[in-house]
C-alpha cells in the first residue's frame, strides 16, 4: 500500500479508465464523480462512463483505420473502457458500437469491485485540496464551473471551447420496414454484425430537396450571448450546419446512398438516412450523423419528413452542449501535468483529444503515468509511431498552441516513413509498424518491473 492515493475528478471514459489502469497497479484510487448529487446538461444517469453522444466508438479495423488501431493498442494495454465495450457490442457494420446502458453499468461495477478503488459521490469545487498529493482531472467536456474557473484562474488562460451535439433515438417498432430495411453498407459485418447491421431510409431527389429546406428553415436552440462566438467541432456539425453548406454536403456526408440497395423499389436512392442499434435488445436506434440543435418540436416535425419515420416515437430528442478543453500544447508538460501545478494531471476530452476513445485513451495514459509516479518509477511514454503515443505527443507539443483544436487520432499525426508509400497500403504499414512498436514497448515495462 502506498502512503497516498491517487485522486481522480470524474467518472466518465477517461476518469473511469484512469482508475482502472492505477488499481491495477497497486496503487489506492479515490474516484470522485458529482453525479447523482449534481447532473449536467448531457448525462441521463449517474453510471460511471456514460455515453452522452453516439453509441459508437467508430471503426474496429485495426490495419487501415487509425481509431481501429487505437482500439487494438487498449486492447493489448488491458483497457476496462475497450473490454468492456467489446463485452456489450451490438451489431454495428464495421464500427465497434455498445448498449449503452449495459456497458456503463459494467464499467460502474468493475471498479465498484476493485478493492483499491473508492468512489465518492459528490462534486470537487475549485481546485482540488492541497493534501491531494497525485490528482487526475477527467472533468470532461462539462466541467462544471467552478472547477472550470479555478483553473482557469490557475492558468491565466482564457478557455477554450467548441460545441458538440447529441443525435436523437428512435423506437425500432415505430419504423415503417414498408419502407425502410436493415442493410450494413456494402453488407459489411463488422465486430458482433451479420452484414444487416443499420436501418435504411431512403430518400429519392424530391424529397431530400425538401428535407434540406426543413432543416435550414427549422426554428433552432438560441445561443446564450457568451457562446454566440463559440465554434463547431468539424468532426461532430449539426446536421443543420452542415445542411447550409450546399445541396450535396449531406449526400456526400451521413446520407451518402452509395453501397446500399433497396429491396423494395428498383432505382437507385438519391440519398439514405441510416440508423444504427443503440442496444442489445435492438428496441433502439440513434440516427447516425444527426445531432442537432433544432428545437425539441421541430425535429419530430423534420425528421417525420425521412420515408420510414414519419410515425417514428423518440426515446430521446437530440440536442447541444458547450464542451470546454485546455490548451494542452501550451499549458501542460509531456506527462500531462499542469505546469504552474504539476500534482494537478489532466486527461480525457479536457485535454483536446475528440472521441470516446481517445478520450479513455489519454485516461489509461494518465493512469499509468500517475501510478508509476507514486511507486517513485519512471515512466517511459509510448513510441510516437503507436496511436497512442501520437495522441500523446500531439497534445502536449506536436500541435501548434496558437491554433489548437481538438483532434480525433488520425494517420496523419504519426511520423512519416522514409521512403513513399502509396494510399491504403501507407495506412497498413502504419498499423503493422505501431503494433510492432507497441509490444517492444510493453516488453520494456514488463522488463522495468
Amino acid at each position: 500500500m502506498t502512503a497516498h492515493p491517487v485522486h481522480i475528478v470524474g467518472g466518465g471514459l477517461a476518469g473511469s479508465e484512469a482508475a482502472w489502469q492505477v488499481s491495477k497497479r497497486g496503487v489506492p484510487v479515490v474516484l470522485h464523480e458529482m453525479r447523482p448529487e449534481r447532473s449536467t446538461d448531457a448525462h441521463q444517469t449517474d453510471g460511471l462512463a456514460e455515453l452522452v453522444c453516439s453509441n459508437s466508438f467508430r471503426s474496429d479495423d485495426a490495419e487501415y483505420n487509425a481509431v481501429g488501431l487505437l482500439h487494438e493498442e487498449m486492447r493489448r494495454c488491458g483497457s476496462l473502457i475497450i473490454a468492456m465495450a467489446d463485452r456489450h457490442k451490438v451489431p454495428a457494420g464495421g464500427a465497434l458500437a455498445v448498449d449503452r446502458d449495459a456497458f456503463s453499468d459494467a464499467v460502474t461495477q468493475a471498479l465498484a469491485e476493485q478493492d483499491l478503488v473508492t468512489i465518492e459521490r459528490g462534486e470537487v469545487t475549485g481546485l482540488p485540496p492541497e493534501d491531494w498529493k497525485s490528482v487526475i482531472v477527467a472533468t470532461g467536456p462539462l466541467t462544471s464551473p467552478p472547477l472550470a474557473e479555478a483553473i482557469g484562474a490557475l492558468t491565466d488562460e482564457n478557455s477554450l471551447a467548441f460545441f458538440d451535439a447529441i443525435a436523437p433515438i428512435i423506437y425500432t417498432d415505430s419504423i415503417d420496414f414498408d419502407k425502410a430495411w436493415y442493410q450494413s453498407r456494402y453488407d459489411k459485418p463488422g465486430p458482433g454484425g451479420t452484414g444487416k447491421d443499420y436501418i435504411n431510409c431512403p430518400m429519392n431527389r424530391d424529397e431530400y430537396l425538401a428535407f434540406l429546406e426543413a432543416l435550414r428553415d427549422g426554428e433552432k436552440t438560441e445561443f446564450k450571448e457568451w457562446e454566440e462566438n463559440t465554434p463547431y467541432f468539424e468532426g461532430c456539425l449539426p446536421i443543420e450546419v452542415m445542411a447550409s453548406r450546399g445541396e450535396d454536403t449531406l449526400r456526400y456526408g451521413p446520407m451518402k446512398p452509395v453501397g446500399l440497395t433497396n429491396p423494395h423499389k428498383d432505382e437507385k436512392s438519391y440519398a439514405v438516412v441510416q440508423l444504427r442499434q443503440d442496444n442489445a435488445l435492438a428496441t433502439l436506434y440513434n440516427m447516425v450523423g444527426f445531432q442537432t440543435k433544432l428545437k425539441h418540436g421541430e425535429q419530430t416535425r423534420v425528421f417525420r419528413m425521412i420515408p420510414g419515420l414519419e410515425n417514428a416515437s423518440f426515446a430521446r430528442l437530440g440536442g447541444m452542449h458547450r464542451n470546454t478543453f485546455l490548451n494542452s500544447p501550451k499549458l501542460l508538460d509531456r506527462e500531462l501535468r499542469l505546469k504552474v501545478m504539476p500534482r494537478l494531471r489532466f486527461a480525457g476530452q479536457i485535454t483536446g483529444v475528440e472521441g470516446y476513445v481517445e478520450s479513455a485513451a489519454v485516461g489509461l495514459l494518465t493512469g499509468q503515468m500517475a501510478a508509476h509516479e507514486v511507486k517513485g518509477e519512471t515512466f517511459s511514454p509510448p513510441p510516437v509511431t503507436t496511436a497512442l503515443g501520437a495522441l500523446l505527443d500531439h497534445i502536449t507539443g506536436g500541435a501548434e498552441s496558437e491554433t489548437f483544436q481538438p483532434m480525433n487520432v488520425n494517420f496523419g499525426l504519426f511520423p512519416p516513413f522514409e521512403h513513399r508509400i502509396k494510399g491504403r497500403e501507407r495506412k497498413k504499414a502504419h498499423s503493422d509498424r505501431a503494433l510492432g512498436d507497441l509490444e517492444a514497448w510493453r516488453s520494456e515495462q514488463v522488463a522495468a518491473g
